[in-house]
């Protein structure tokens, strides 16, 4: 859907930057020269309203030389330097909340044609702790947002009883890979945030995240999330769990000649995940994202809604507008 969009954008405005420059170097001289003779045949006995009413400029002409410039920005804007997302999920809690509008810098991996997603000048590489956004891999007409957790070499392990990553670079190259990166975390604590599972229709089950005080009781239907520091390298942000809750190794993504929660990202692809790490749909479940999904880095909030998924908006936060961690 986004590449339609980029695609439509992009014909948009070929077209009507063609008819721009029709009619800026030979539509518009035509008219002027038009004019200019009817005044000499008519000894300029004729006004010049009347005269332009002679050589009038078409509507349809007139109306897409007056849109291509702003399809023009939009379009480079959008392709080239910063796009808009919504947040639809609560996978990167508390990082980013459902109803967090951000933009998104495309410029921060590479520029790259719109259409075919190919890179054209390279302006820099990802690094451990950014939040991208990047093309699903088994659906590329969606988009994702995680938290990069894994560099081409790394070897990724999670620790799905103690809920931490390990990450030790430089795995893919032959040679023994016994360094860890210097990951830390802090001690659990209560978190703002209140999960709730109920029924939706049939036996489908339903959740829904609320932010309230850490003391505040927590409804039947419900648990608090635990909240603790990450620190992956020099980047520090904040990571949320369900009490109790342990993932199924079954339903991991098992990489050839690894063990189950064990990965070995490959030349040209990241390893994702989200900083909700008990409610993320990430390469621990799908695998790796190749450089050519990257749509670029998060870089802050430029607006937010109360809201849950799939429901409509019911306030506004502006105290989330900032950058993003």
């Amino acid at each position: 859907m986004a590449n339609m969009f980029a695609l439509i954008l992009a014909v948009a405005t070929l077209v009507t930057g063609i008819i721009w420059c029709l009619d800026r170097f030979k539509l518009a001289p035509a008219r002027r020269e038009k004019i200019a003779r009817l005044k000499v045949e008519t000894a300029g006995a004729v006004d010049e309203p009347t005269l332009s009413k002679a050589a009038k400029q078409p509507g349809w002409v007139e109306t897409c030389a007056s849109v291509f410039p702003v399809l023009l920005v939009v379009f480079v804007v959008r392709s080239f330097i910063y796009e808009p997302f919504q947040i639809p999920s609560g996978s990167m809690m508390p990082t980013l909340l459902i109803g967090d509008f951000i933009v998104v810098e495309k410029y921060a991996y590479g520029l790259k044609d719109p259409i075919t997603q190919t890179k054209l000048i390279s302006t820099g590489e990802p690094k451990r702790g950014d939040v991208v956004v990047f093309k699903y891999p088994l659906n590329p007409q969606l988009d994702y947002i995680k938290r990069l957790v894994g560099l081409p070499g790394d070897r990724i392990s999670y620790d799905p009883m103690s809920k931490e990553v390990t990450v030790q670079p430089a795995c893919n190259n032959g040679q023994a890979c016994d360094k860890a990166l210097a990951i830390t975390y802090t001690a659990n604590d209560a978190s703002h945030f209140v999960q709730t599972f109920g029924q939706a229709s049939g036996s489908e089950a339903s959740s829904g995240f609320f932010e309230t005080d850490p003391s505040a009781p927590v409804p039947q239907d419900g648990v608090r999330l635990l909240e603790r520091k990450e620190t992956l390298g020099d980047v520090t942000h904040n990571i949320l769990t369900v009490p109790g809750a342990r993932d199924q190794l079954g339903a991991y993504y098992q990489q050839p000649g690894q063990p189950l929660g064990t990965w070995v990202v490959p030349a040209g692809h990241y390893f994702m995940m989200g900083d909700n790490r008990d409610n993320s749909a990430d390469s621990r479940y799908w695998g790796f994202v190749p450089e050519k999904d990257l749509v670029g880095r998060a870089s802050g909030i430029w607006m937010s809604f109360e809201k849950q998924e799939g429901q409509w908006p019911t306030g506004i936060r502006l105290s989330r507008i900032g950058g993003i961690h």
